[in-house]
């Protein structure tokens, strides 16, 4: 069996003859073949080489391969970042939206990249949240969903995706939850149902899905409770009966 030796090395190595840095960099130990390295197609190497020299970062904005631009956008001053909001590539622009000052923000709210839109979204002041209520992707929105002040949660209500309502029915305040007591998703009926005034319950208490109704009848008053003892579905007729029975001995006390 051949032994593992330097012929098995995978490690990109650049050629230094050409390299620039060669006479200055190189020669002082500035950089290092196969482990600091700007040249080679390398992305650790690459990082290792501006997180030693960040002020050689500016030269490589421009450059032809995508990786060295994403990763000198890291080590760039802010002030140097404007160019690179119109980098074709959406590597570039993911750095972009985690770093430019948050007035920036905005240019980059319709990016063709969704990861670059939540970014955006989540780094958004509250207060410019909403901008982003009508975005395409469903998982942009699950983002406005968790950020958008409570009061304003409404307009997501009937969002046509699941996930972005679930989020909806678990933040929205208790006093607008009926605008979700009918949601095509029984699951999201159910989060209504746990959250929701205990005098607004009668409107769910005929759920079609035995599962809301037992969530109902978890936490009914007593008048209410009283009409779902002859439910359909025997789980939820147990617990109406399991809480008639824990009411009356709490009253009994």
């Amino acid at each position: 069996m051949r032994q593992a030796g330097l012929e098995d090395d995978l490690t990109p190595l650049a050629d230094c003859s050409q390299c620039h840095y060669r006479d200055t960099l190189l020669a002082a130990g500035g950089c290092k073949p196969g482990d600091c390295c700007v040249v080679a197609e390398s992305g650790r190497q690459i990082d290792r080489f501006f997180r030693a020299h960040p002020e050689y970062a500016a030269d490589y904005t421009q450059d032809s391969f995508w990786e060295r631009r994403a990763i000198a956008a890291r080590y760039l001053p802010a002030h140097h970042l404007r160019p690179l909001l119109t980098d074709p590539d959406e590597a570039v622009r993911r750095v972009l939206a985690y770093r430019v000052p948050q007035e920036w923000l905005l240019e980059l709210r319709n990016d063709t990249d969704r990861e670059v839109r939540i970014t955006v979204t989540d780094r958004l002041p509250e207060h410019q949240v909403e901008l982003m209520a009508g975005d395409p992707d469903y998982l942009v929105r699950v983002y406005v969903a968790r950020r958008l002040p409570e009061g304003r949660l409404f307009r997501l209500a009937a969002d046509p995706d699941n996930e972005v309502r679930r989020t909806v029915a678990g933040r929205i305040p208790c006093v607008s939850l009926g605008l979700m007591a009918y949601d095509a998703e029984a699951g999201i009926r159910r989060i209504v149902a746990q959250r929701m005034d205990v005098d607004d319950l009668g409107m769910m208490s005929k759920d079609n899905d035995w599962m809301v109704r037992y969530d109902v009848a978890l936490r009914a008053k007593p008048d209410l409770l009283q009409q779902m003892l002859d439910d359909s579905e025997e789980e939820v007729r147990l617990a109406a009966r399991q809480r008639w029975r824990t009411l009356n001995l709490a009253r009994d006390r």
